[in-house]
């Protein structure tokens, strides 16, 4: 029986359009907003497009900022599935991946290399407001699975929403094209790093 609001992605196409989501850089124990880049990719091979959007450093604004930044977009029709670099994002700005996946309608991704140790995280959401909601986040992404998307290269790990396992699976291997992460996360990641770096120039 198929779980209530989880889509069936009957085939995976090479050219899936997905969204892979990162933040930039910033000194720890700094205050202000970090940019948050999402990078529209075709597969893993053609970029598509960009969008951007701020979020608050340790703040509660991530879930709702990127969820206005994806359906302001011309791209969001065409999507479909949204991947994020881990739940977190800005420090421990927590994306709550179950409430992500309501406002967008899409499947839900959130990618890491390295398996989440919730007992370290939650001593750190400790220390800032509002712990029971962040907690409640870091609950809703459920389950941590482990993804082997390139045979010769060290598994990542996913936590998802929206979407059957075997489906995601499918998609990470597809759209890791030139690394064990998917190509929109890797492009991502490198326009947000390049970003912070022309604030500090």
């Amino acid at each position: 029986m198929q779980e209530e609001g989880v889509v069936r992605i009957r085939s995976v196409k090479p050219e899936i359009r997905v969204l892979g989501v990162d933040d930039g850089i910033f000194a720890p124990h700094t205050k202000g907003m970090v940019d948050i880049v999402g990078v529209v990719y075709r597969g893993g091979y053609w970029l598509d497009g960009v969008m951007r959007t701020k979020v608050i450093i340790d703040g509660m604004d991530a879930t709702e900022k990127i969820a206005s930044m994806i359906i302001k977009s011309p791209h969001y029709d065409q999507l479909r599935v949204v991947m994020l670099n881990g739940i977190t994002f800005a420090g421990f700005n927590v994306v709550d991946i179950k409430e992500l996946h309501k406002k967008l309608g899409l499947p839900i991704i959130a990618v890491t290399r390295e398996r989440p140790d919730l007992e370290e995280i939650r001593r750190a959401l400790m220390n800032l407001s509002e712990f029971e909601k962040r907690w409640e986040a870091i609950r809703n992404a459920g389950e941590t699975i482990k993804v082997h998307t390139r045979e010769a290269e060290e598994p990542i790990y996913m936590q998802i929403v929206g979407i059957l396992e075997r489906d995601a699976e499918k998609i990470l291997r597809n759209t890791s094209t030139r690394s064990n992460i998917p190509e929109a996360l890797r492009v991502a990641h490198i326009i947000a790093s390049g970003l912070a770096q022309l604030k500090e120039a």
